[in-house]
């Protein structure tokens, strides 16, 4: 009982017990008594009551402080930044030791780059707004150090500000076309490009055989096209039947006397391959005015077959052709023109040595030259040919300069057959000055 008493007194003054620690007086909660407790012990504070004058003088200190932080707040400072007279309020903050900043290394620059490094950086300059009370307020353009940096590095390292050539996308519009083969048409034409490398032959084979010429190889090759019309053969075999020619004289010696024979013994073989319908043997026989018998065109035929290992499936300038005509957008004209060179250049036996795309490749740039087209080459020609115009330079220039011969040589046939209606006299246009120029300079 005695010591319930005790608690319950200590209660009243305020003060727990050891025991009980977490047990606190009302009276302190509330503040309504003098009495405190720290670390478990009692402690009275004293009672200063506050009089009238006293607590004038705390609102008078009170008011002073109050006054002397708003004054130390609006102090206002002036600076000089980048050019420009600023009044920027002052905020007091505590001292603390400024930390120097890293001098930023700047590039050197030759006087002579001044003027394009000054107008590299007008094209940098943006107006910037700063908001105030009475709304926003457009703002002087200001070259700051950073923006000065950063054009001299783009134009130190020679990086223009033009944007890429867009590449179109050329297979758009056949997506719903099965025989397009959309899904794998870049594929195809990844196997052609390593493909051709291996189906190569030796390029100055005619050095090695003794009784044929370049001459009579361009004799040979403009008479192919004049049979291959006649009989209105597809434009695969043609190139197909020039390319078993050159393979076959490449890896055997052939007398001039069966040079004919080669001829339309590789065209038969190549519209078995190619047509639908292919031309009988009677039919080269007799368009050879009956030089060769059956059984010499048929023994020919084997023995090519042989040699070459039966490789007929190679790609030639058409297949790559047909993509790079429709890389270039063409219409009908600059069809005809392309083709008209890539016919061109099965006479011309310098151009052996280029690969069947680089061939396909420059027909059309020559075309698209001889046409006035421009731009004569762009990104999406560049992207699926793989060519740039540079490497595609010394074969348009041969392209082009056949194309200036052609009118006066005895070999007519090709210009002949681009002079008609049916293929849009695309001949008679006059050859690329640009690159006939460039071969003279």
């Amino acid at each position: 009982m005695a010591t319930r008493a005790a608690e319950g007194g200590a209660a009243k003054k305020g003060v727990t017990t050891e025991g009980n620690n977490n047990r606190r007086a009302l009276g302190d909660v509330s503040n309504l008594v003098n009495t405190r407790v720290i670390e478990g012990k009692p402690v009275v504070v004293p009672h200063r009551p506050i009089t009238r004058s006293f607590g004038a003088q705390l609102l008078a200190k009170a008011e002073a402080a109050a006054a002397a932080a708003v004054a130390a707040n609006k102090k206002l400072e002036t600076h000089v930044a980048d050019g420009v007279m600023v009044r920027k309020a002052k905020v007091v903050k505590s001292k603390v030791p400024a930390v120097p900043k890293p001098k930023p290394e700047v590039t050197e620059i030759s006087p002579d780059t001044e003027e394009a490094i000054l107008k590299l950086e007008a094209m940098k300059i943006t107006t910037t707004k700063e908001t105030t009370k009475e709304g926003k307020k457009s703002r002087k353009p200001v070259q700051t150090f950073t923006s000065v940096l950063t054009a001299r590095s783009k134009f130190a390292c020679g990086l223009n500000e033009r944007p890429e050539e867009k590449i179109e996308e050329i297979d758009a519009c056949d997506k719903d076309d099965q025989l397009a083969v959309v899904e794998y048409v870049e594929d195809i034409y990844t196997y052609y490009k390593i493909a051709e490398t291996a189906c190569r032959f030796h390029q100055d084979y005619l050095g090695t055989q003794t009784e044929i010429n370049e001459k009579m190889r361009g004799i040979l090759a403009d008479w192919l096209v004049e049979v291959h019309t006649k009989f209105e053969l597809m434009p695969e075999t043609l190139f197909l039947t020039q390319h078993i020619i050159d393979k076959y004289l490449s890896m055997q010696m052939v007398s001039r006397r069966e040079l004919q024979l080669v001829g339309i013994s590789a065209m038969l073989i190549a519209c078995k391959y190619e047509e639908i319908w292919a031309p009988e043997i009677n039919d080269f026989i007799c368009i050879s005015a009956k030089m060769y018998s059956r059984e010499q065109v048929l023994a020919m035929e084997t023995t090519m077959l042989n040699k070459i290992d039966w490789c007929l499936t190679v790609p030639t300038p058409y297949m790559f052709l047909v993509r790079f005509i429709k890389a270039a957008m063409a219409d009908k004209e600059l069809e005809h023109m392309a083709f008209f060179y890539a016919e061109l250049a099965l006479m011309q036996y310098s151009l052996t040595r280029c690969c069947p795309s680089m061939i396909a490749a420059s027909a059309v740039y020559a075309a698209r030259c001889a046409l006035n087209r421009t731009p004569c080459w762009n990104a999406t020609l560049k992207r699926h040919t793989g060519f740039s115009e540079d490497q595609l330079m010394d074969c348009a220039k041969l392209l082009a300069f056949s194309h200036s011969m052609v009118e006066g040589s005895k070999l007519k046939v090709v210009y002949r057959k681009y002079s008609g209606s049916q293929c849009g006299a695309v001949a008679l246009h006059p050859p690329a000055e640009k690159l006939l120029h460039d071969d003279m300079t």
